[in-house]
């Protein structure tokens, strides 16, 4: 029998989607992969397990303003969570 680790990465690997593999816990696989317009993440657990995250998006691009506005509401957010406590 084949693992939902090795299906998933086929069935990728078939359809030409550019992904990556990474480890955040010691009990789960991590695959993020991206098409146009959608960021997919894709969690394997060691018990076979599969939980999936989509984000779906625009394409359009966007000057650095935007990146710096993310990076202040991130820190704003922050900021005030650590007001909290």
């Amino acid at each position: 029998m084949t693992s939902p680790l090795f299906k998933i990465l086929r069935r990728l690997d078939d359809a030409n989607i550019h992904y990556f593999i990474e480890r955040y816990q010691p009990d789960t696989v991590d695959i993020t992969a991206t098409v146009v317009g959608q960021r997919i993440e894709i969690t394997v657990f060691e018990d076979d397990r599969v939980w999936i995250s989509r984000f779906v998006g625009h394409e359009t691009i966007e000057d650095e303003d935007i990146l710096n506005e993310i990076i202040d509401q991130e820190i704003r957010a922050g900021q005030d969570t650590r007001e909290k406590y």
